[in-house]
């Protein structure tokens, strides 16, 4: 669609906004030249359809509730495009803030209404060449901005441990697939801990890449130096496999550092870990939300690193206490700057865009601003008001921030080779009522992203692993390892997995994929 002219009162608006002091007659004086300057964008759209790629015709369902485990999938398919592959035959549910061709795309919100990519995302197209069936959508959190399960538009997702407790944010119904043996394995998205808290809580395997080992493109954005996407599984063994496919550059996400590249992670499995040496985390203990059983159980599964060979020590980061403050300034204003101001996907950089979801998107939420979840209405209101107040400051100051923190870590990390913590302090919480206060769905919302927030900042590996139940309740560990050794968290995670015998599951699943 063409860009529609302005008129005097359009350019007026935009002037008046700027404060350019430009009178009735000069907003007139420039309008012919503004008119020729735009031309250009219609001449760019013409050129953009010529070159577009026509959207595929894919089949899907919207489940009926009685078809729909745990209230998990968005939509249902059945894509497979290769028969032969490290994937045939497995099955694999993607989070819906990722593209999958020809299929409605919601990324849990109203604001998405309609949406259907035309465009693969590059971990989905990495994946349907390695042979795997692409099972559906998986629901995630509104705009993916909650560590419960407990805002997404089609309602809240259970646990499948407890349906009345929360599978986790916002990668929630992609563990919750999981963890019920729906699905193989699952895709989830990391900006705060989004794919280590569902899987801590669903009793989940979840690792978070190393920032840029696995393409970004295709994936709705939340801000740029915290996206990161990875697998979910219900094994170390998969969780390298999946890996191992879908990590690597593809040229058009400027996250990855150039020259990326994917290792085979399964094969590195076989080392073993005997000798690595794990540094337990001081500051990843005892925080004012801590449970103390979910302290003790992890303490307490420590014991399987040692019995898999580690040696294992006791280590401090008292800059781990600081990393939640700067992830929420980075988190908070950048959202608001590229998430909703900007579209989703901003500006400035080199890469592979979505113009039609930017535009569908942006134009969705600027006509209703009612849409949002109150989580991200809690990240308008603060971050704007930093941004008109401060203007970037405090952003730049928190970006700044980030490589002291990682130095930090990497201190730590130049005397063990891994970190353990605590995935979360606390348990799955039971899920409020949609009608309860709003200081308390925040409070569920936002309440559980100490121990994993920071390592998005600084971009460093991270798997969790069950650390056992308590009182029925799945508890996630933590392994933290140096940037690009993805591997080496992986080994230690196996061994471990090993040690303990494997990894328990819920006592009733509604299907064995």
């Amino acid at each position: 669609m063409p860009l529609p002219p302005p008129d005097h009162d359009a350019l007026a608006a935009v002037a008046a906004g700027y404060g350019l002091g430009l009178s009735d007659a000069a907003v007139d004086e420039f309008a012919p030249a503004v008119s020729g300057l735009l031309g250009s964008w219609d001449a760019v759209e013409e050129l953009y359809a010529a070159e577009a790629p026509a959207t595929p015709e894919r089949a899907w369902t919207r489940p009926d509730a009685d078809e729909n485990p745990y209230n998990a999938w968005y939509v249902t398919t059945s894509i497979t495009e290769a028969a032969d592959g490290p994937l045939a035959g497995r099955t694999v549910a993607i989070k819906d803030n990722t593209a999958v061709a020809g299929v409605p795309m919601t990324n849990g919100s109203d604001t998405f209404d309609g949406y259907v990519p035309s465009v693969d995302a590059t971990i989905v197209r990495r994946l349907l060449d390695a042979g795997a069936t692409i099972a559906g959508k998986a629901v995630c959190e509104d705009l993916c901005f909650s560590g419960a399960s407990i805002t997404a538009n089609t309602g809240d997702v259970e646990n499948p441990w407890d349906p009345t407790r929360s599978a986790g944010g916002s990668s929630g119904g992609s563990a919750a697939l999981v963890a019920g043996g729906v699905v193989d394995m699952a895709t989830g998205g990391d900006q705060g801990g989004s794919i280590r808290m569902p899987a801590a809580n669903c009793g989940l395997v979840g690792h978070k890449p190393t920032w840029g080992l696995v393409p970004y493109t295709g994936a709705f954005p939340i801000e740029a130096s915290i996206d990161h996407l990875g697998p979910i599984t219900r094994t170390v063994t998969d969780a390298a496999l999946m890996l191992s496919v879908i990590a690597g550059a593809d040229g058009y996400d400027p996250r990855q550092p150039t020259g990326v590249a994917a290792d085979d992670y399964l094969s590195a499995l076989a080392q073993g870990a005997t000798g690595l040496r794990v540094g337990v985390l001081r500051e990843g203990f005892g925080l004012p939300e801590s449970e103390p059983e979910v302290d003790d159980a992890v303490r307490a599964a420590v014991t399987g690193l040692s019995d898999a060979g580690m040696t294992v020590s006791e280590v401090s980061v008292p800059w781990h206490l600081h990393g939640p403050k700067i992830w929420d300034v980075i988190a908070t204003e950048g959202a608001a700057s590229q998430m909703i101001e900007n579209s989703g996907y901003g500006l400035n950089w080199k890469g592979r865009y979505d113009p039609e979801l930017m535009e569908q998107y942006g134009r969705l939420w600027t006509e209703d601003g009612t849409r949002f979840p109150d989580t991200v209405k809690l990240v308008l209101l603060a971050g704007k008001y930093g941004l008109n107040t401060t203007h970037g400051k405090h952003y730049g100051m928190a970006r700044n921030l980030a490589p002291k923190l990682a130095a930090a870590y990497d201190a730590a990390l130049a005397d063990v080779d891994l970190l353990v913590l605590p995935t979360m302090a606390m348990r799955a919480s039971v899920r409020p009522d949609r009608g309860a206060p709003v200081v308390e769905r925040l409070g569920r919302a936002l309440e559980m992203l100490a121990n994993t927030a920071p390592f998005d900042v600084t971009g460093h590996p991270v798997c969790t692993v069950p650390a056992g139940l308590v009182d029925g309740v799945p508890v996630g560990l933590s392994l933290v390892g140096r940037q690009y050794e993805d591997a080496t968290v992986l080994r230690a995670a196996h061994a471990y997995e090993q040690a303990v015998g494997g990894f328990p599951a819920p006592t009733s699943v509604v299907a064995q994929a």
